[in-house]
């Protein structure tokens, strides 16, 4: 991420700077998205909301954005944003389930303070063995984006409108932001667990793979923007909800059906984040048409990026690149995969039968619908060209993974 303008070099010292360039340089070149707070005052939510003061949202068609300068486009989608609190608190927080009735990484795991501990870590053991390298890897390019749950909450609160002002303010958007994170903390912790009672992962490397990532951060390319935000989360909900899915279908074919089962509750709350977010933007489509249409194709022109696009483990730069074609050749996560989320938002959010729209939003809109057909032929390209590219990563060449000699696919 871009070093903050009122520091120079000599403000900021990192030990691993130039790793760190490196790194993001080769994530520049990277396949792109082939691979993927404190909780709430009380535990169910019935907090207090604060309402701001009553938005006036104008009912004449907005003016097409290139006619106004960015701040005045911004400007009027915080206002709509502003517009939708109560919307958020009938729509948005009912989504969230009370901490009583979460499941929490526990439910899964042995106790330690059972007398059958040791045993039931052998058999977690006995069941894990089963999986072969490649989806281990997978499994733990998953934890690992899980575990940078820091720097999501982080790129939440660039979102102009939404972000949380003071760390625990009361407007349902940051009363959300907190929750989601609570939420999605128990997925890393779960996975970290399980993976470290497992024997068959090198923790120090993972955890070292993590600081990086958490320290390197992220480029969404959102520009603060709240609509490229949803967009994004949108986009990114659902690529986790699949990914998650597919590992935990691939745990079951290799017999491990506590993991299956860890894999598909994750992929449970994963879904239900997408369901959050899709309706925040299907909202922001009934109410401006026009800026979400420009939103949307903004944010495919750019490309929607992995959150753990910079990972690296020290040693290896290119390391989301090699996971992202593990998972594609283990079928967790697809270049097919992006390009069914893609046609999926587009059938969600109707942006086909849309009507009314300026005639750039409809430049957008032919822009948008057309991409899938265009990425479907670009997939029946790259599958001439996918051997060569997947031959040059191996399971075996992660520091993720002991030398246990496990089979890869």
């Amino acid at each position: 991420m871009p070093m903050p303008h009122h520091l120079s070099s000599k403000d900021f010292q990192c030990p691993n700077l130039q790793l760190l360039r490196s790194t993001r340089a080769a994530s520049r070149i990277r396949m792109e998205a082939t691979a993927a707070p404190t909780a709430p005052r009380n535990s169910t939510l019935e907090i207090s909301i604060k309402k701001p003061e009553p938005v006036f949202v104008s009912s004449r068609p907005r003016q097409s954005s290139n006619l106004r300068d960015p701040e005045t486009t911004m400007r009027d989608r915080v206002e709509v944003i502003d517009s939708m609190s109560d919307w958020a608190v009938k729509s948005l927080l009912p989504l969230l389930k009370p901490v009583e009735k979460c499941w929490q990484p526990q439910d899964f795991l042995p106790d330690s303070s059972s007398p059958t501990f040791y045993d039931e870590v052998l058999e977690l053991q006995k069941r894990v063995s089963s999986l072969p390298d490649d989806h281990l890897v997978c499994l733990i390019g998953d934890m690992i984006t899980e575990e940078a749950l820091p720097t999501y909450q982080t790129m939440f609160n660039t979102f102009k409108g939404v972000r949380d002002e003071s760390g625990c303010s009361d407007t349902p958007w940051a009363v959300w932001i907190r929750a989601w994170t609570a939420e999605e903390n128990r997925h890393g912790e779960l996975l970290n667990k399980y993976l470290y009672l497992s024997g068959r992962v090198n923790m120090k490397m993972v955890e070292r793979t993590t600081q990086y990532l958490i320290g390197s951060g992220m480029e969404p390319q959102i520009d603060n923007d709240p609509y490229n935000g949803f967009i994004y989360t949108s986009f990114q909900e659902r690529a986790t909800f699949i990914s998650h899915g597919n590992t935990a279908r691939h745990a079951k074919e290799y017999g491990d059906l506590k993991l299956a089962t860890v894999c598909g509750i994750i992929a449970s709350d994963e879904k239900r984040h997408e369901i959050a977010y899709t309706r925040i933007v299907g909202r922001l489509f009934e109410i401006d048409p026009n800026g979400v249409m420009l939103a949307f194709q903004e944010m495919m022109k750019k490309k929607i990026t992995m959150p753990a696009h910079l990972m690296t483990d020290g040693e290896n730069t290119n390391l989301f690149r090699d996971y992202a074609v593990i998972a594609q050749d283990c079928k967790v996560y697809t270049s097919k995969d992006y390009t069914d989320i893609m046609e999926h938002l587009i059938q969600t959010w109707k942006v086909e039968s849309l009507t009314g729209l300026s005639s750039e939003a409809q430049q957008a809109q032919d822009y948008v619908c057309g991409l899938v057909q265009r990425f479907r032929k670009l997939e029946q390209r790259a599958q001439k060209k996918a051997k060569p590219l997947h031959s040059a990563a191996s399971a075996s060449q992660f520091s993720w993974i002991l030398n246990s000699g496990k089979p890869t696919i």
